[in-house]
This record gives C-alpha cells, sequence and structure tokens, in this order.
C-alpha cells in the first residue's frame, strides 16, 4: 500500500463475521457499530490519560511550581 495517498481520516476494518454478527444482533450497520467502538477506545483513552497526568503533576507540583518561575 503506498502511504501517500493513504487519507489519515479514514480507518479502514476488516468486517470480520464476528463484527457483522454483532452489528447485525444489534440492529445498526457495520460502520456505525465501528464508529462507536472508536469513539468509546478514545474516550477511554483520554480518560486514563487525564488521571496518568494528573497524578504526575501531583507527584511534581513542587518541581513545576519552580519552574513556573
Amino acid at each position: 500500500m503506498n502511504r501517500d495517498r493513504v487519507n489519515p481520516d479514514t480507518v479502514t476494518l476488516t468486517v470480520t463475521p464476528a463484527l457483522a454478527d454483532l452489528a447485525d444482533a444489534r440492529g445498526v450497520g457495520v460502520e456505525e457499530l465501528a464508529a462507536e467502538a472508536l469513539r468509546r477506545y478514545v474516550a477511554d483513552e483520554a480518560t486514563r490519560t487525564r488521571v496518568a497526568a494528573t497524578g504526575l503533576a501531583q507527584r511534581h507540583q513542587s518541581l513545576l511550581r519552580r519552574l513556573g518561575e
């Protein structure tokens, strides 16, 4: 695959029988199910990142304060 021609705003997903069956059972399209899963994943990762960053900032509060002076 030529990476110069890949759209960075597009996700390519192989539709497995399990994914198609799940989408069918939920009464949604495969694209909708995949988009929902991706939104949940990104939200979960953002939360984990915020929690980790907050913890780091709290543990290094005095250093950050000194660097800001």
